[in-house]
């Protein structure tokens, strides 16, 4: 039987962190919007904050459907599903933020992730505020075997100066604007900072 949480204390801290890969979902406000589901993994590029905030890199290489329904509402819920151990998922629904690379912000939230310090195509920092969080079963959810990192990210955006990255930000369809034709990353990219 599931339970609802009031704060993700040390045990759910524990579980959120050994998770290998996390699900980000939002929706834009329309109702002829598209919903979005997005998997997130690579390591070291989650981390929660404090009882009720957890935070994530958002990279380049895909769209920028979830900073654009975060600008327009704020409604995310991230969901990990455990692949080995005890059959569990847990969700966190809450009101995110997308903090851009000239954010004030932006140098003391990306020192919460000391395994991804200087990772290539960093665009965001995607900041979440827990509303909800609860567990449930994962009786159904197979169990899997974690093998190794991908390195096909960091190899490819590895290769590009950080303006060859905001170049290709440029080009790529739906980064500036959304599929809904909402605003998403702002262009030209920011900088990072020095």
């Amino acid at each position: 039987m599931g339970k609802t949480y009031d704060r993700i204390d040390g045990r759910l801290r524990g579980y959120i962190e050994n998770q290998k890969v996390f699900f980000v979902a939002t929706a834009p406000l329309g109702a002829d919007g598209h919903v979005n589901v997005s998997p997130k993994g690579l390591a070291g590029s989650l981390a929660v904050l404090d009882e009720q905030t957890v935070a994530y890199l958002d990279f380049g290489g895909s769209g920028a459907e979830t900073v654009a329904h975060l600008r327009e509402n704020g409604r995310i819920t991230l969901m990990w599903c455990a692949f080995d151990g005890p059959p569990t998922i847990v969700r966190v629904h809450g009101r995110g933020e997308a903090v851009f690379r000239d954010d004030p912000r932006w140098p003391e939230l990306v020192r919460h992730f000391p395994q991804q310090d200087g990772a290539p195509g960093q665009r965001a920092i995607i900041l979440v505020s827990a509303r909800r969080i609860s567990d449930s079963c994962g009786y159904s959810v197979p169990l899997l075997d974690y093998r190794e990192e991908r390195t096909l990210h960091t190899d490819y955006f590895g290769r590009k100066t950080d303006e060859e990255f905001a170049a290709y930000c440029e080009r790529k369809d739906h980064v500036g604007t959304s599929l809904d034709g909402l605003p998403a990353l702002p262009l030209p990219l920011p900088s990072l900072p020095a």
